[in-house]
């Protein structure tokens, strides 16, 4: 039987947090949250949501190691404590949780897949963010020889823990903002299929984003570099998968 958690990296983001943990307390999941080298401020924050919220494990990072870094801890916790499936949630309240029933749904019927959200935006989104989203997705589709991968930078999404795991055993994967890119592409190479459920996604105006104009673009396109190399030496795998039944 399946057994779910979620993880929500956090780097001192304090003023939605609350919020999330109220909303997914209906749900009655573990929730594992990384605090991400945060402030003092953000870390006395976390300690009491800690103390309110019996179902919230917090695990700390003495230094920000970003996004990437701090979702890979709570995934091997959660792997180590014997979870079968991590959901991963945003800290900022940009997430449609009431969404993550549909998630587990499409996630127990093909328990090895990934299961991803595939964002709706409304007009909240900033315009180059939007529009950078789909350069990235012409390179996944390069990378992957196919369309199967609809979004591959919404971080809302269930992990099937054994097989990330193991990705993660065989491969250093990025730790800041080309995470999420990374690790779908490769549990796709490694043979995951991944599932998409519409959802909605906003940017709060009280919003803070961690995301790096400069540095995170350079680290993204060093990724797709990386990725487009990776595919040459897959090709035949990736075409016989198109074919075969």
């Amino acid at each position: 039987m399946n057994s779910y958690c979620i993880v929500i990296p956090n780097y001192n983001h304090t003023h939605a947090i609350a919020g999330v943990l109220s909303e997914l307390s209906e749900l009655s999941l573990p929730i594992i949250m990384i605090d991400d080298g945060s402030d003092e401020d953000a870390k006395q924050l976390f300690a009491s949501l800690e103390q309110t919220y019996l179902f919230l494990t917090l695990l700390t990072h003495s230094e920000n190691q970003g996004k990437g870094g701090a979702v890979q801890t709570g995934l091997r916790y959660a792997f180590a404590n014997g979870y079968s499936h991590a959901i991963q949630v945003d800290a900022d309240g940009q997430h449609s949780l009431h969404d993550i029933s549909k998630l587990i749904a499409a996630s127990d019927k093909v328990p090895e897949n990934v299961v991803s959200g595939c964002p709706i935006y409304d007009s909240s989104v900033p315009k180059h963010r939007y529009l950078s989203r789909y350069i990235t997705h012409f390179w996944v589709w390069v990378e992957t020889l196919s369309f199967d991968i609809v979004d591959s930078m919404c971080g809302f999404r269930v992990y099937p823990l054994q097989q990330t795991e193991r990705l993660m055993n065989k491969r250093t994967l990025g730790a800041r903002m080309d995470f999420d890119i990374e690790i779908l592409v490769r549990l796709y190479w490694q043979g995951s299929r991944v599932t998409f459920i519409p959802t909605q996604v906003i940017y709060p105006e009280d919003g803070v984003s961690h995301f790096r104009a400069l540095h995170d673009n350079i680290g993204i396109s060093w990724l797709h570099t990386r990725l487009f190399f990776g595919m040459l030496v897959r090709i035949p795998k990736l075409l016989w998968r198109k074919v075969a039944p």
